[in-house]
């Protein structure tokens, strides 16, 4: 089982709380995370990635264990604690402005 933390509108536009789990088969990465983050959550599709690209929204950031991984590989195999659920997927609206 994957853990996944969800910011806050898009857990409004699933009707979720705050940490949903998912259960992979398979590698563990960014791209098989949210395959089935939206396939489970149709309504999140094209809310965290571009419908055609699949390519990360602008604004979303995707962490696991404190580190950064939004420049990753959506392909690379995300940490181990993440992918035995022991740490979450985290997936944080980034804020602009100035």
């Amino acid at each position: 089982m994957v853990r996944v933390i969800l910011p806050f509108h898009l857990r409004n536009l699933a009707n979720v709380g705050s940490e949903l789990t998912l259960e992979l088969k398979g590698p563990v990465t960014q791209r098989s995370i949210l395959d089935e983050l939206e396939a489970k959550y149709p309504m999140l599709r094209g809310a965290i990635r571009d419908h055609i690209t699949q390519q990360r929204r602008p604004f979303l950031r995707f962490f696991a264990c404190e580190e950064d991984l939004s420049h990753d590989s959506p392909d690379a195999p995300v940490p181990e604690r993440v992918a035995s659920g022991k740490e979450p997927f985290v997936i944080i609206g980034a804020i602009a402005g100035g």
